[in-house]
């Protein structure tokens, strides 16, 4: 089965009436762990937030405006839409125990708790200070992010893959197929068996004819 394939699946995860999103990605291992079948767990209001108002993306440069890292600037790492948070790298990070049982003292791990967009704001990159912003339309017609404090654009940050790579700024290596030689045509179709093309390339001659067989 194709990657693609799999991938289409798990995007088309059943989730029950009541399910809890949380920082696990939905049908994975923990998520069941968190959401077992046939529980109901208590529902969560969310305040909704259209598609077209939406103004955070994995990559911005945000600032927190409350809690016990309020001033701090971070990445955003992860953004779940659903829950209105937004996980910045290495910020507003709680400490806890897993694995601890009787015999085992359990292993002490640093984790990044999520944060309402209510109290991150992004950050101006002309001058790395907080901003509000809303979205606009250039002249081109492509619609961004617009900064009020300075009127300038704040560009969306490149998309990244699963695996966490960024298509327009990979540099291939020296390892790596170019895209010209990916594309280059170098097998022309014939008629000819596998075998009568090896022939031919390698000069063999075939002399000896074939006794006609009729299977009828």
């Amino acid at each position: 089965m194709r990657l693609s394939a799999v991938r289409a699946l798990a995007a088309k995860v059943e989730l029950p009436p009541h399910y809890r999103y949380g920082m696990n990605r939905p049908g994975s291992v923990a998520d069941r762990a968190k959401n077992p079948p046939g529980t109901r767990r208590k529902r969560i209001l969310v305040e909704p937030t259209a598609d077209h108002e939406w103004k955070f993306f994995q990559g911005d440069t945000v600032q927190i405006l409350s809690g016990k890292d309020a001033g701090k600037q971070g990445r955003v790492a992860q953004v779940i839409r659903q829950r209105n948070w937004v996980v910045l790298q290495g910020l507003n990070v709680h400490y806890r125990y897993l694995g601890k049982s009787a015999t085992y003292p359990g292993t002490y791990v640093a984790s990044e708790a999520p944060l309402l967009v209510n109290d991150v704001t992004l950050i101006d990159p002309t001058d790395r200070k907080p901003t509000e912003v809303e979205w606009r339309y250039t002249e081109e017609g492509e619609r961004v992010r617009v900064s009020l404090r300075t009127g300038r654009i704040i560009p969306q940050p490149p998309v990244e893959r699963e695996d966490g790579i960024v298509p327009e700024q990979w540099i291939d290596g020296p390892k790596d197929t170019s895209v010209e030689n990916a594309l280059e045509k170098t097998y022309v179709p014939s008629l000819k068996t596998f075998q009568e093309e090896i022939m031919q390339l390698q000069g063999i001659v075939e002399t000896s004819s074939f006794r006609k067989s009729y299977w009828y």
